[in-house]
């Protein structure tokens, strides 16, 4: 991260705190976050199970996938690097509003429908650091639970996890602000300069 200032992203947090942090804020996260990848996403919009809620409820779902090892009984994070945001695009907006989720951390940025979706939850979105999985497990100081493993296997369950300084940026706010956006339309400007 940079010389700025980096906002601290004590979980749970409120919707309010939530509006305060715009696209290009760098945080560091505590508290505890949860992963999940596609199998969870569509469980979550399909089977809308009630013990998520307490969870999720004003925390970060983290896309990710973590690499994990289990030694005398205590689950460890060998690596926690983010996957590919765009896959949970027709679940995200969804899983966010109906489990009060404060936001999502994961790489690539997400599209309309999720944007949409941060604006009218009050929700953001976070980039993580690809290609540091390792570095990134050394942020989370526990696992805190984890669902769903035996019938989803390690990849795709609900890991509990609880971080400390986890570092990210915020490149969708719950204003509109999409960074992801921003660049893409940049790029097509110059594109058509160029081949103009």
């Amino acid at each position: 991260m940079s010389g700025k200032k980096i906002t601290e992203v004590n979980l749970p947090v409120t919707k309010e705190f939530i509006q305060t942090l715009k696209i290009g804020d760098e945080v560091s996260i505590n508290g505890i976050i949860v992963t999940a990848r596609d199998v969870a996403h569509k469980f979550m919009v399909e089977e809308k199970p009630e013990f998520l809620h307490e969870i999720l409820r004003g925390t970060l779902i983290y896309h990710c996938g973590p690499v994990v090892k289990k030694e005398g009984g205590k689950w460890t994070i060998v690596a926690a690097g983010p996957t590919t945001s765009s896959r949970e695009e027709p679940y995200q907006a969804d899983v966010i509003g109906h489990y009060g989720v404060a936001g999502v951390i994961g790489k690539g940025g997400m599209g309309e429908k999720t944007l949409t979706g941060l604006v009218d939850h009050k929700a953001v979105y976070l980039h993580a650091i690809g290609g540091a999985g390792t570095l990134l497990a050394e942020k989370i100081t526990e696992v805190a639970g984890v669902y769903k493993l035996e019938e989803f296997g390690s990849p795709e369950a609900f890991w509990v996890l609880r971080v400390k300084d986890f570092p990210a940026v915020v490149t969708m706010d719950s204003h509109g602000g999409s960074l992801h956006k921003e660049i893409l339309e940049r790029s097509r400007v110059n594109y058509e300069e160029l081949i103009g």
